[in-house]
């Protein structure tokens, strides 16, 4: 699993290098002008945490069910990717926030609701870290709760009135911006793969380990 990782890990690598040239071309936004350059780099990492939450639901959800170690990996994998594109995109979000819209945070409801699943899967890597055993079985729990939470964190800007754009912004984009923003999620998203093959593969080593421990203690 490392070996695939690391083509995988190149190839982003060389697109996330690349992006920023893209993007420098890219036509300025009528109203905020240069800062909404920001935006090319603040939504991939936005939809991966919600993505990854909903895929770190799924797997525990198939954990709980199958008790099989494999899955258990790939939800505690997801989870800290969730972690990490959620503070990329809280970090790069307020950037964009101050020039656009003159504040830093707003506790509106896009806003809250993602920092409520970014707290939670945060709480996840906490109870893996010091819950003891049995953590795996609470954690997974706590994991699809957050998967159940990501939906509205999407949906948040077409139920109530946030200062972020409606859904449907995105999707009716000119090719001039949508092409560079495209090109940067598909960085963020192989960057992302590459990331939780190799945590998977050093979860399982972990795995091993204390297996190998526990029989010499025997």
């Amino acid at each position: 699993m490392r070996k695939a990782a690391i083509p995988i890990f190149t190839l982003a690598g060389l697109i996330l290098m690349t992006a920023p040239i893209l993007v420098a071309r890219a036509p300025y936004e009528s109203t905020m002008g240069l800062v909404q350059k920001i935006f090319y780099f603040h939504f991939p990492p936005a939809i991966l945490m919600l993505l990854s939450a909903i895929f770190s639901g799924i797997v525990s959800a198939i954990y709980l069910a199958r008790k099989r170690p494999l899955y258990d990996w790939m939800a505690y994998a997801a989870a800290e990717l969730t972690v990490l594109y959620g503070a990329l995109a809280m970090v790069t979000g307020p950037l964009w926030a101050r020039k656009a819209w003159g504040v830093w945070w707003m506790w509106d409801a896009r806003l809250t609701m993602s920092f409520l699943l970014w707290m939670i899967f945060v709480s996840y890597i906490l109870l893996r870290r010091y819950g003891g055993p049995g953590s795996e079985m609470l954690a997974a729990g706590l994991a699809v709760f957050g998967m159940a939470t990501s939906p509205f964190v999407y949906l948040s800007v077409n139920i109530w009135r946030t200062i972020h754009p409606l859904t449907s912004v995105v999707p009716t984009l000119p090719v001039d911006f949508a092409l560079p923003l495209w090109y940067a999620f598909a960085g963020f998203l192989l960057m992302y793969i590459a990331l939780l093959m190799l945590r998977m593969s050093i979860e399982q080593q972990r795995t091993m380990l204390d297996q190998l421990y526990l029989e010499s203690e025997e």
